[in-house]
């Protein structure tokens, strides 16, 4: 389950840009690394770049990386960068000629053809976006706090490829970081703790606008511990293995309280101390965080019968 509601961006513009360079970029210099002779080109033209989030936006003032490419790729097969810029609207001085500039905004982007005339006005060039941005958080259960720490998002493209697997767009994001994307829909992978706690949703990002969305996890967080009485003391140096309830093993760890994240459903734990082996078949709801204890003097038919809500 996804809650998502969407701001304009420009009413949260210091959250959606995240700035971290400066509103007003000088202006670069560069030439057409064919033209040869002139140190110097006497014939530079100034070429201005703004972009906009959306159509009928207004220019944005930070947040932009701006590139200017030479068409002709160089002998690594790549297109020559020639200039390059940081923060808002830009001024490029250019020989004549043919490029291809580029702005970024985040993960969003556009490029388009750039031509300068020897002669004559040299026309702003205004890239729209079309970006917006989103911002992920997770629940457990119905509205448990998940610790930012226990808690990554993975987003990729919606559509599939041939091989059956999806674009990767980035991995590992934190909570509550806004990641500015083109408008569309990805698909969302949530990861709650390491072991079988994952979430997939899609999301729809709106141009202009900061998506912020909640994906609930049907999962909690437990903690293991071997116990010669009910609420004793942990006992040090014990082996645990959970098991699914077809007897997959999902999680192997060693300590007197290791603490795990699982997805809600049915398991057992299986916990080795001094070549002894003890178990117990629990249960986990979504949200309800809790210690699971294995006790020592427990007879199999105890243990088969311990369900912990």
């Amino acid at each position: 389950m996804v809650v998502a509601n969407a701001a304009v961006a420009q009413d949260t513009l210091e959250s959606f840009s995240q700035i971290t360079t400066p509103k007003k970029s000088g202006k670069l210099t560069s030439f057409n690394p064919l033209v040869t002779g002139e140190a110097e080109p006497q014939n530079l033209r100034e070429v201005t770049c703004e972009a906009l989030l959306t159509a009928d936006g207004s220019p944005m003032q930070h947040g932009l990386s701006w590139r200017i490419f030479s068409p002709i790729p160089g002998a690594d097969g790549k297109l020559p960068l020639l200039a390059t810029s940081e923060g808002g609207s830009a001024a490029f001085r250019l020989v004549p000629g043919e490029y291809f500039v580029n702005v970024a905004f985040g993960r969003a982007a556009a490029t388009k053809k750039l031509l300068v005339p020897e002669s004559g006005p040299v026309e702003k060039q205004v890239m729209v976006l079309d970006a917006g941005g989103i911002m992920l958080n997770a629940v457990s259960g119905s509205d448990v706090r998940i610790p930012p720490n226990d808690l990554t998002f993975s987003i990729y493209s919606s559509e599939v490829g041939e091989d059956g697997e999806r674009s990767l767009i980035v991995r590992d994001v934190k909570p509550n970081t806004v990641v500015r994307l083109n408008a569309g829909t990805y698909h969302v992978v949530s990861d709650y703790g390491t072991v079988n706690a994952v979430i997939r949703a899609d999301i729809q990002v709106e141009a202009g606008k900061l998506i912020q969305a909640t994906i609930q996890h049907r999962a909690a967080q437990l903690t293991l511990k071997l116990v010669a009485e009910e609420g004793g003391e942990a006992i040090a140096d014990t082996a645990w293995s959970i098991l699914t309830s077809s007897g997959d093993v999902v999680s192997e760890s060693v300590g007197a309280f290791p603490t795990l994240v699982l997805a809600e459903g049915q398991y057992t734990a299986v916990a080795r101390n001094k070549k002894q082996i003890y178990q117990r078949d629990f249960t986990v709801t979504a949200g309800q965080n809790t210690d699971v204890e294995v006790l020592l003097t427990e007879t199999p038919e105890q243990q088969a019968q311990a369900v912990i809500d």
